[in-house]
């Protein structure tokens, strides 16, 4: 863990929302199709990246029903190696938040491992563990919690909507956090119920 961003407060550190659609649920056998990041520091907005991805495979019936993309969508996409250092930009410095963070960051490490680049060492926040450990909502999945909280989540399972619905998530469960007296991101991570930061 970056010891230095932990200790950052919430309105200080660069919080970088992130998430990936694949062709599938594994790391090690699907691919990335999908990528969006949006970072923030406060309200501002310091960067975004939010691309197709053309994964150099089919991608399942089942999976496009999810999110909607086809491969004539990304067929004269980018592949991940071209968009890779615009990411990695965008990610320096910065906390990773995003929902079921696991998911999309297992995706990331295979996917920048394949053309030869380390994924960044980051502290990581997980807005589901948050919404786990310290809310009773419905259910924990991303639409279903915007729902709950009167966050529009229309094109739900595509990358920008994702995460444009992760960090309005976030904000609401960090207003809540910092009355409780919550003021770092450390802080923010203990919530996630983690004792170390995700990795």
């Amino acid at each position: 863990m970056n010891n230095t961003i932990a200790k950052l407060g919430i309105e200080e550190a660069r919080f970088t929302f992130i998430d990936v659609e694949t062709t599938g649920l594994s790391p090690r056998r699907a691919r990335v199709c999908e990528v969006a990041a949006v970072s923030f520091r406060g309200s501002d907005r310091l960067g975004e990246l939010a691309a197709l991805i053309n994964p150099g495979c089919p991608i399942p019936a089942e999976c496009s029903r999810v999110h909607g993309i086809t491969d004539e969508m990304v067929r004269d996409s980018p592949v991940f190696g071209e968009i890779a250092p615009r990411l990695l930009a965008l990610l320096e410095n910065s906390v990773l938040v995003a929902h079921s963070a696991g998911f999309d960051l297992g995706f990331l490490r295979m996917e920048f491992e394949k053309v030869g680049l380390k994924f960044p060492s980051l502290p990581v926040l997980d807005t589901l563990s948050l919404a786990r450990k310290n809310w009773k909502f419905k259910s924990n999945r991303l639409g279903e919690i915007a729902a709950a909280l009167n966050i529009p989540n229309g094109n739900w399972h595509r990358a920008l909507s994702d995460v444009e619905m992760t960090r309005k998530i976030f904000e609401h469960f960090t207003a809540e956090l910092k009355t409780a007296g919550v003021v770092n991101v450390e802080g923010l991570i203990a919530k996630t119920g983690a004792a170390v930061p995700l990795r």
